[in-house]
């Protein structure tokens, strides 16, 4: 007797949050990690269905505003965060580090995120589609 073979679909949100493919969610959209001593990278296809991720020329300037939203809200978070710890609300410089210091260092992960967003719930015409084949990419080169 032959047992079915059993696939675990991704729900939307898991693997936007693995950025994965948004059409076939199997395949990575960046090389290498959100953090580490190699730079992320953008790959040009999903290794799987081959969807290509910049839809068209300029297509990832929408993810500024998304990464500009991003930024906000992490600049007064950690500076309320800031002002709950400390309680000191007459100083500049307290403020203004901390807000620099979040910026720099969740930028790698607006970078990352603001494409995955754009893609998963801001594009119209870019949806799950669950059973999609495994496809060959004659691409040469993989990154943006």
């Amino acid at each position: 007797m032959k047992e079915k073979e059993t696939t675990y679909e991704l729900s939307e949100f898991k693997a936007a949050s693995k950025a994965l493919c948004p059409r076939c969610r199997k395949g990575p959209i960046f090389t290498g990690n959100t953090y580490g001593f190699k730079t992320q990278k953008m790959n040009t296809h999903c290794d799987y269905c081959g969807l290509r991720y910049e839809r068209e020329p300029g297509y990832f300037y929408v993810s500024m505003f998304v990464s500009y939203a991003f930024t906000v809200a992490e600049m007064v978070s950690s500076c309320l965060l800031a002002f709950l710890i400390t309680g000191n609300d007459d100083s500049f410089w307290l403020y203004a580090s901390v807000a620099l210091l979040s910026v720099l260092i969740l930028s790698p992960f607006n970078y990352r995120y603001s494409r995955v967003v754009l893609m998963y719930w801001l594009s119209p015409g870019l949806s799950y589609v669950p059973n999609i084949q495994k496809k060959e990419i004659n691409s040469t080169t993989r990154t943006l």
